[in-house]
């Protein structure tokens, strides 16, 4: 390689190329229909509920908050590998223009959110808060300006703590982000002038501190191999990644559950996908969240509606991914050794997917009563959940 410019050129191109590899799958028709339900749903909720919202309601503390959390949420992308803390040592002194360009491919792939959530709590600011277009675009400006600002601490904290107690620093760029934040909101600017001199120091001090320690190489070298197992973790729920592993866990607590695949020989897939689900992280927790999301769209979401459209979305979301993820399992298993007909592990999973999604509607199900409801509109949300979940067992291709 010529200079580590190149060398960041070639990652970058790899990088993207991975990326589209996998995106392609992720982004695909089926999640492109459930990404434009639940976005509707959402907007539509909060268009009503900006038309009756209180005059009172605490929109600069809400919206600060939000725009805090994503602003200091920057971790480096540096695209590092493993052998670079051998290759890249000799060039320690000469590794300002990598970080360069990966602090600014860092910025610009992380301010976006914070933008679209600033964005989305124009109307909120505008109707509730009263901010004039001139407040709303400094508060835009700095989002900008602030991001470039945490971004920049957490990569000299980085460097010169080693990463250690993270949680720290991210604990106090955080507070400082809503203080200046709301500050800006609420017209305070002297208390914002002093946020944005405290936060100045901190960076300096920080920014001192680093040039004191030799790079933390396998401290950043982690980083990125952590991020990029993320992302492919995600990828994993909708088509293979072959160097991806899901994590185990016994789950004594949920024993019971096998008692689904009595002890015969017609029910191994069905005991053998049972087991998969319940210890497979990547499977159980997918299971979670989306649950636990639906029943907190049944709760918060006032129109039953776009309750109903959003839960149905997430339902769709959740047999498709699973399904797939259960049908296409990598590894090498036993029962592959025996003349067993390919379809039984279909049927397994598709009875599976059955009784999680009939579990997943019965927890919509009791919060819809638990808030005392009891219209026609209301009702069909768990139906709903479960008659889609049931349609797209029904339309699968395999």
């Amino acid at each position: 390689m010529k200079n580590l410019r190149e060398v960041w050129n070639k990652r970058f191109v790899f990088y993207i190329n991975e990326l589209q590899k996998y995106l392609k799958y992720i982004i695909s028709g089926h999640i492109a229909i459930v990404l434009v339900f639940a976005i509707g749903a959402a907007g539509y909720a909060y268009s009503e509920w900006l038309k009756s919202a209180p005059s009172n309601f605490p929109a600069f503390l809400l919206v600060a908050f939000l725009l805090s959390i994503f602003l200091m949420l920057s971790p480096p992308v540096t695209l590092m590998k493993q052998a670079d803390s051998v290759y890249f040592l000799p060039l320690e002194t000469k590794l300002k223009e990598y970080f360069n360009l990966a602090l600014r491919w860092t910025y610009f792939s992380s301010v976006l959110v914070s933008i679209i959530v600033l964005v989305v709590s124009i109307p909120l600011l505008t109707r509730i808060g009263q901010l004039s277009k001139n407040e709303i675009l400094i508060c835009f400006l700095a989002v900008l300006v602030l991001k470039v600002w945490s971004m920049l601490v957490e990569f000299n904290y980085r460097w010169a703590a080693s990463g250690n107690q993270v949680w720290i620093d991210r604990v106090v760029r955080l507070l400082l982000l809503f203080f200046m934040l709301y500050f800006l909101m609420s017209g305070f600017y002297i208390g914002a002038l002093v946020i944005a001199l405290i936060s100045l120091v901190y960076l300096v001090v920080w920014m001192k501190k680093k040039k004191e320690v030799p790079f933390p190489f396998d401290h950043f070298i982690e980083v990125e191999q952590s991020r990029m197992m993320r992302f492919y973790r995600f990828a994993n729920y909708f088509t293979d990644v072959p160097h991806i592993r899901g994590k185990k866990k016994r789950r004594k607590w949920l024993d019971a559950f096998y008692a689904l695949a009595p002890f015969a020989q017609k029910n191994t897939q069905l005991y053998l996908v049972l087991r998969s689900f319940i210890r497979t992280d990547d499977y159980f927790y997918l299971w979670v969240r989306l649950t636990f999301i639906s029943v907190l769209g049944a709760i918060f979401i006032p129109f039953p509606i776009v309750a109903i459209i959003f839960t149905s979305a997430l339902a769709f979301a959740t047999v498709v991914q699973l399904r797939h993820a259960l049908l296409s399992g990598h590894e090498f298993r036993m029962d592959q050794l025996f003349p067993i007909n390919p379809d039984t592990r279909k049927r397994a999973v598709h009875k599976l997917m059955r009784v999680i999604q009939f579990v997943q509607a019965v927890f919509v199900l009791i919060v819809v009563l638990v808030q005392g409801e009891y219209t026609l509109l209301t009702m069909l949300i768990p139906v709903a959940v479960y008659i889609v979940s049931e349609l797209t067992l029904r339309m699968g291709k395999n």
